[in-house]
């Protein structure tokens, strides 16, 4: 790691160097140093490498951000696993196609007329593909029906899920009950995600599942857990007759605790939530019907207006939350005219969309978060893109800033290097690329990757969630990320 005294000295050797310093023929004393001294202090990329002690392979590429001028790289024509970096590609994207201002819409839609309270008719409930909604907006919703004055509806609750295609998972190599992994739709509630909580009561353990956001807790049906007397595996999932169906060890409970698991489901799941929260209104929906289209012109009773599309890429950017990644990319996909029936298909569209307006050459995403581990980017090419946004653009501004850290893991927040980024991680592989501001001020733009497929692929499902030697892995590749980072602030400064 390099310290701040050799980064600020690199600084002001250039700009002694631009000065033009007038010498004299003869001097009484001792002879300067070299003016190029300085650089023996930067470890080369091998030494760094080669501390770092990952295994596998590190490609990197670095450049100047408004230039385009490649300053250094390393098996920089590798496609590397991106993990979550393939959320910046997704977030120009999503920005390019939909516009920063575009807001996804769920509605409540009247399939009849309406009479003294009374619909006549079915209830509509279509979704747009909203990644955001949770059960306090449902509930909203629910509040807005009651308040256009409906009391009664005599048809079927009709459940519209056309705006997107239906993906039960992200990545099916992940295991079944990461959080991380969710479906994702037309109908998008809570993330996809169920709460389930447990406690023990003597002998026996009490079991919640719930649809829970920050005032509320419905509990729901569809999705059910048992615990069952074993060690192992923790969890199973099946789907059947229409229920998520859990079962988890007994051994692994303890005396209570909580995690959210994901939905498959989320139609179905976002439509019991409605009949629940409808219901403490008085209004009795029957149970939901999935498909079809409401009549032309079917008015409108309820509506969710999501924030604009550039606060939620914010978020996305913050948090790494890959159903957003992935709704926002589909869509983005459809609003083109492109089909985008699968996550590959709309990934392809945006590799094609990215090799025109990003100057890309070969990149080959599966979907829009980076969670299949498929997914490959070459470090030129990452780089490629992170200067065709722009050095000032409004990709940069949505990236979180990356804090920089000393020998001990301590936060540096004077740190002389301002960089700017998003961060990718999978099991033993580990991502960064973003800007980083040099203290002369010149702006860099940089993708480090570093991946250890084949450890990776020898792990079995058990020991995806908690690997051995995954932790010490990544903070060890974020060090060499970091140090990267601070060797070339100080030589290209």
């Amino acid at each position: 790691m390099l310290t701040r005294r050799v980064l600020i000295a690199g600084a002001i050797a250039g700009a002694a160097r631009a000065a033009g310093a007038v010498t004299v023929e003869r001097s009484l004393y001792p002879a300067p140093r070299p003016a190029e001294l300085w650089r023996r202090a930067i470890p080369t990329p091998e030494e760094l490498i080669d501390g770092a002690a990952l295994g596998g392979r590190v490609g990197y590429a670095v450049a100047d951000a408004r230039s385009g001028e490649l300053l250094e790289a390393r098996s920089g024509l590798y496609g590397m696993p991106p993990a979550s970096v393939a959320k910046t590609i997704t977030c120009a994207y999503g920005l390019a196609r939909l516009g920063p201002g575009f807001r996804f819409r769920t509605r409540l839609l009247a399939g009849g007329p309406v009479t003294a309270g009374r619909l006549d008719g079915d209830l509509w409930l279509v979704g747009g593909g909203d990644p955001m909604l949770v059960t306090d907006d449902l509930d909203a919703m629910a509040a807005g029906l009651a308040e256009a004055g409906i009391t009664e509806v005599t048809g079927r609750l009709r459940v519209a899920v056309g705006a997107l295609p239906a993906i039960p998972e992200i990545d099916p190599e992940q295991p079944d009950h990461v959080g991380y992994n969710p479906a994702v739709g037309a109908l998008n509630l809570n993330f996809n995600r169920v709460h389930f909580e447990w406690e023990r009561t003597g002998d026996t353990y009490a079991i919640r599942m719930d649809a829970r956001s920050e005032t509320l807790r419905p509990a729901v049906t569809r999705q059910r857990m048992q615990v069952e007397d074993r060690r192992g595996p923790v969890y199973t999932y099946e789907l059947r007759d229409g229920i998520e169906r859990w079962t988890v060890a007994r051994a692994a409970l303890g005396d209570a605790g909580s995690r959210w698991l994901p939905v498959r489901q989320p139609a179905l799941y976002t439509a019991e939530v409605l009949q629940l929260l409808a219901r403490e209104r008085g209004i009795v929906l029957r149970d939901p019907e999935i498909g079809g289209e409401p009549p032309a012109g079917a008015p409108v009773l309820a509506e969710h207006v999501s924030a604009p599309l550039e606060e939620i890429l914010g978020g996305m950017m913050q948090w790494s939350v890959n159903i957003t990644a992935e709704a926002v990319g589909l869509m983005a996909t459809r609003r083109a005219g492109a089909p985008g029936d699968s996550l590959a298909d709309s990934a392809t569209e945006m590799n094609a969309w990215a090799h025109r307006r990003l100057g890309t050459r070969r990149l080959s995403f599966v979907d829009h978060s980076g969670l299949g581990e498929d997914s490959r980017v070459r470090p030129v090419d990452m780089v490629r893109a992170l200067v065709a946004t722009g050095s000032e653009g409004q990709v940069r501004s949505l990236m979180k800033p990356v804090i920089m850290r000393d020998v001990a893991g301590n936060p540096v927040y004077d740190h002389p290097v301002s960089v700017v980024g998003k961060t990718g991680t999978l099991n033993f592989v580990s991502g960064l690329s973003g800007f980083a501001t040099a203290p002369s001020g010149r702006d860099l733009a940089f993708a480090v990757f570093c991946a250890d497929l084949p450890r990776r692929q020898a792990l079995s499902e058990d020991e995806m969630e908690r690997p051995d030697g995954g932790r010490s892995y990544n903070g060890r590749a974020k060090a060499l990320q970091q140090a990267l980072i601070e060797r070339w602030a100080a030589l290209y400064a």
